[in-house]
């Protein structure tokens, strides 16, 4: 037999400590809108990571597998396409996008490369490519479609994929989604990356082959300059993570521009 329900129950004590009033709090876009499919987006980024692993599929067959690969630029290509690749499928299925997190170090990466390319290997001297070592220029005497995609994927590479992936960024992505934080974290890879190149000297016979850029000749510059300037691209890189993040946390909504909510006041009756 059970024992009888009061009726009047009394109050239950305060929890010493706690908080019983509720904070506001506001639930997140992706809780109450609906998932939308974005086919043009997932359009745009399928073409863009076929050609990212394009370019970087010819750059691997005109040269020596082992050394293209070893480029900081190859592998943030190929990053590129995984990244591009499973957000255009997030986009067609109406998911959300991928952590900021990864797509912001993608493009500090694939951005970081290009500007190399421009600012300090362009004009080298001697000529650099990524196919062979410095001076070397094998695939000039390529005719034919080889030689079409072989004058076509260092462009590609280095300036049209960039500036795609950027486009990317600004019209197809929502904002503020970047943190400050994630800066000093897109620097563990390029500091990786340069210590396996400088290790790379180490292993090697001396000669051409033995380094993957012309400022990294310890042979020409001394190990001094070598240190000197890999610290300021990193410095370097730095800066630009930080100016993305500035320009994330401040540009519009793209998504949203002239978008409409549905829901309007009518002015009163009567």
């Amino acid at each position: 037999m059970t024992a009888p329900i009061p009726r009047d129950i009394p109050d239950l004590p305060v929890i010493p400590g706690r908080r019983t009033n509720l904070m506001p709090s506001s639930a997140p876009a992706g809780a109450v809108a609906p998932p939308v499919r974005r086919p043009l987006v997932a359009a745009y980024r399928l073409l863009l990571a076929l050609a990212a692993l394009g370019a970087a599929t010819v750059e691997i067959l005109l040269g020596s597998p082992p050394r293209v690969l070893s480029h900081f630029a190859i592998q943030s290509t190929l990053l590129l396409a995984a990244v591009t690749l499973a957000s255009a499928r997030r986009a067609w299925t109406a998911r959300r996008p991928l952590p900021a997190a990864l797509t912001g170090a993608t493009l500090v990466y694939v951005v970081a490369a290009a500007l190399l390319q421009h600012v300090l290997l362009a004009d080298a001297t001697p000529a650099y490519t990524m196919t062979g070592p410095a001076g070397t220029t094998g695939t000039a005497d390529l005719t034919g479609p080889a030689g079409t995609l072989a004058a076509l994927a260092p462009p590609a590479l280095h300036t049209v994929l960039p500036i795609a992936a950027v486009l990317d960024w600004l019209l197809l992505s929502p904002p503020a989604r970047m943190r400050l934080a994630h800066a000093a974290a897109w620097l563990l890879y390029p500091m990786a990356y340069l210590a396996f190149t400088l290790a790379r000297e180490l292993f090697l016979p001396a000669g051409p082959a033995r380094h993957l850029y012309p400022f990294q000749d310890t042979d020409l510059h001394g190990y001094r300059y070598v240190l000197g300037i890999s610290l300021l691209l990193l410095v370097a890189l730095y800066g630009l993570a930080l100016a993305l993040i500035a320009v994330d946390r401040t540009r519009p909504d793209p998504l949203r521009l002239g978008a409409k909510t549905g829901f309007r006041l009518q002015p009163p009756v009567g």
